[in-house]
């Protein structure tokens, strides 16, 4: 009998990686997480997306593209300006894999 608790074969991340898509993966999951946190807060603070988009100095179809889950192509300032329209501030850190 097997011990409980105990996993059988290799991580999901063993599998991306193993598959050679684990960094685009990470990628695409953190810029979706982004993406629903804005749309969160924003929902929160009841803000409108020309609204948005005019206190962010944008055009809606850029912030449509930053709120995009699919859009991988966000710059670092985009998504700070987004942030601080909502009250939040985008933070990074580096750790070790």
């Amino acid at each position: 009998m097997k011990a409980k608790g105990r996993h059988i074969g290799s991580s999901f991340d063993d599998f991306l990686k193993e598959e050679g898509i684990y960094d685009e993966a990470i990628t695409h999951a953190i810029k979706r997480v982004l993406a629903w946190q804005l749309a969160e807060a924003m929902k929160a603070k009841n803000i409108s997306k020309n609204a948005m988009a005019k206190q962010m100095r944008t055009s809606r179809t850029q912030l449509a593209r930053l709120l995009d889950p699919d859009n991988d192509k966000v710059s670092l300032e985009a998504l700070q300006r987004a942030a601080s329209v909502v009250g939040k501030r985008v933070t990074f850190s580096l750790e070790n894999i």
